[in-house]
């Protein structure tokens, strides 16, 4: 049975049935009969048949509720934040933010809050852009004063990192974040650290720190802008690397034009 029920799943059509049935079977006998199959499910050999199962975990949500759902399918999901796969990993962190309006910020704070950090630091580019990405989204859940105290450190220790695609990570977080998190938290913590990191040595890092004070000209008023932006701009335009040139002289124009 274990076998055919695996090559089965291969198909979509058979793993959106399977996945489909909690709403017919409803709560108890969802719960009796079908999480053990979605727990196996969730271990499968195969990354196609784990994918499966994450992306329909909202259904099972809708018949059983969270609680349930969390207490017996959620030490699995979040085995499968570290999935050799990363596009399980991928699928994981797209559905957090849903999770974590669900869960609560407490049960998100205990359980779930070092995974979202850890995926910035993904061996995987999509995997990092994905994890910033998700802080915002995150931030929109939790709001501000929870960003501020829970996030925004956690982000500011980044850019330390010896791996320069790690800083280019924070400066993801960071264009994400400010969206959400207003003016004030952006001159006081993220704002300083962009204009640190305007000296990493790696000009990759140096022209997407234009790229990000760019993104955070609408974002701030005039005299942050004339007090911190444009001199770090002034410096990145007389940098030796002529992609920090550029950038840096298009984040200019922005700023003139605001």
């Amino acid at each position: 049975r274990s076998t055919l029920m695996r090559s089965s799943a291969a198909s979509d059509v058979y793993k959106r049935q399977i996945m489909q049935l909690a709403p017919a079977f409803g709560k108890e006998a969802t719960t009796e009969h079908l999480l053990a199959l979605y727990l196996q499910l969730l271990q499968d050999e195969f990354p196609d048949v784990r994918l499966n199962v994450i992306s329909k975990i909202d259904v099972v949500n809708q018949v059983i509720g969270i609680a349930l759902l969390s207490k017996s399918l959620l030490p699995a999901i979040c085995m499968l934040a570290e999935d050799k796969n990363w596009r399980v990993r991928l699928a994981i962190i797209k559905y957090i933010p849903l999770l974590a309006e669900q869960l609560g910020v407490e049960f998100f704070d205990e359980q779930l809050s070092n995974l979202c950090m850890t995926w910035l630091g993904d061996t995987v580019c999509a995997i990092r852009k994905a994890a910033a990405a998700n802080l915002s989204e995150l931030a929109a859940v939790f709001g501000t004063a929870w960003t501020t105290s829970n996030l925004v450190p956690k982000v500011l220790m980044l850019y330390t990192h010896p791996n320069y695609l790690y800083r280019l990570t924070t400066l993801a977080a960071v264009e994400g974040l400010a969206s959400v998190v207003g003016a004030d938290v952006i001159r006081e913590s993220l704002l300083p650290l962009v204009v640190r990191m305007a000296t990493d040595p790696v000009p990759n890092v140096r022209f997407n720190v234009a790229k990000t004070l760019r993104s955070l000209v609408p974002l701030v008023g005039g005299d942050v802008r004339a007090d911190a932006i444009q001199p770090c701009l002034d410096s990145l335009q007389a940098d030796a690397d002529q992609d920090v040139k550029f950038y840096a002289t298009e984040a200019i124009a922005q700023l003139a034009s605001a």
